[in-house]
């Protein structure tokens, strides 16, 4: 079954929110630096991958959106 476009969209804003967390938590506790380093790596995949399935008409209407780098950035951290 095919997933909405709000399902991919709702997938990203939950990671990036995530990233932002434990950002905040580095400055807190340097003890889990390395842990909240993971976590966000794991969550800025998650964005990228819901990133890459957004239809055309989505990324198409919000162009001031760097779609591509998005979806590159996750390449690299996956490769």
């Amino acid at each position: 079954m095919s997933r909405s476009p709000e399902q991919p969209i709702a997938d990203a804003l939950e990671a990036v929110e995530r990233c932002q967390r434990y950002v905040a938590a580095l400055d807190r506790e340097s003890d889990i630096a390395e842990m909240a380093e993971d976590a966000i790596e794991r969550n800025l995949q998650i964005t990228g991958e819901a990133v890459n399935h957004l239809p055309d008409e989505i990324t198409g209407s919000h162009p001031e959106i760097a779609w591509p780098q998005i979806r590159g950035f996750r390449n690299i951290l996956v490769h």
